[in-house]
């Protein structure tokens, strides 16, 4: 058998945006994903951190009660900043060491995630390209001294800071690997030009995380739910079973449809994951 779980992130309930319905229900996403057969969730920490993507579960022992009563496990905790100042600032900051703090006291052994929120690409990009992964060094560092493992996840809307070929090979070569490896998004990966395998392949040794998002590449609204797009995710999830990958691998639907019916649409994923990528696992 596989050293491979999958589970769901949570932004599948919250692109509508704020007051969508969706604020401070992750112990009901928490038991919809268990419904779907899927194993873990994948909260967000958006800063600043009292924000309503975390709700209650800015306190670690709700979010645990929760947990338990649905039967999953936390997988990550990914938090989100610009990161494009040549040094955190204090609300960055304050983010960054409340999720590492609450991992290394209440969550010994989960994952902490780094994601840079789009902040614009049309001045100065070299420099906050190269701002951004010191910023992502500094505080993947002060996570590994705690004894948390730590996962960078470049995204691609337009305005993001990490989406093209070339954005790759200037912040994730300059990661410190000591400290930190990379999430590769399929989906954003060829949105941002890229072929998955090949990119995966070039940087292989950062990989130590996985999101699956399904692409159309029909213009404006890119995304497909899952198995109906251009992805292979067969090829991909052979790809990591090759070279004996141990860990998540994440399903964040960013479809048209789930905008409105993100229950709907993450039991129809754990059903196309339970028939089509389940059974490569042995």
């Amino acid at each position: 058998m596989s050293d491979i779980k999958f589970g769901s992130q949570v932004y599948t309930w919250f692109m509508d945006g704020y007051g969508d319905g969706n604020d401070n229900k992750l112990a009901h996403m928490s038991k919809v994903i268990k419904k779907a057969g899927l194993t873990g969730i994948e909260p967000m920490v958006l800063e600043p951190y009292d924000n309503y993507w975390l709700g209650d579960w800015k306190d670690p022992a709700k979010m645990k009660a929760d947990l338990d009563e649905a039967g999953i496990e936390l997988i990550a905790l990914p938090i989100i900043c610009n990161w494009d100042q040549e040094k955190e600032t204090d609300s960055e900051r304050a983010c960054a060491d409340w999720a590492i703090e609450t991992l290394a006291e209440h969550f010994p052994g989960v994952p902490l995630g780094t994601v840079p929120l789009p902040s614009g690409r049309s001045e100065n990009l070299q420099q906050r390209r190269l701002n951004l992964v010191n910023n992502v060094n500094a505080v993947s560092r002060r996570a590994a001294e705690k004894g948390i493992k730590c996962s960078f996840h470049p995204n691609s809307p337009p305005q993001s800071l990490c989406r093209t070929q070339e954005d790759y090979d200037i912040v994730l070569s300059s990661l410190d690997p000591e400290a930190t490896g990379w999430t590769p998004d399929v989906g954003h990966i060829i949105r941002g030009g890229m072929d998955v395998i090949a990119t995966m392949t070039k940087w292989q040794h950062l990989i130590n995380h996985m999101h699956y998002k399904d692409f159309s590449g029909n213009g404006p609204e890119p995304w497909a739910q899952m198995g109906t797009g251009k992805i292979d995710f067969h090829q991909i999830t052979e790809f990591l079973l090759q070279r004996n990958y141990k860990g998540w691998i994440v399903c964040e639907d960013e479809c048209e449809h789930a905008i409105k019916h993100p229950d709907e649409v993450t039991l129809q994923n754990g059903e196309w994951c339970k028939e089509n990528l389940f059974p490569l696992l042995g």
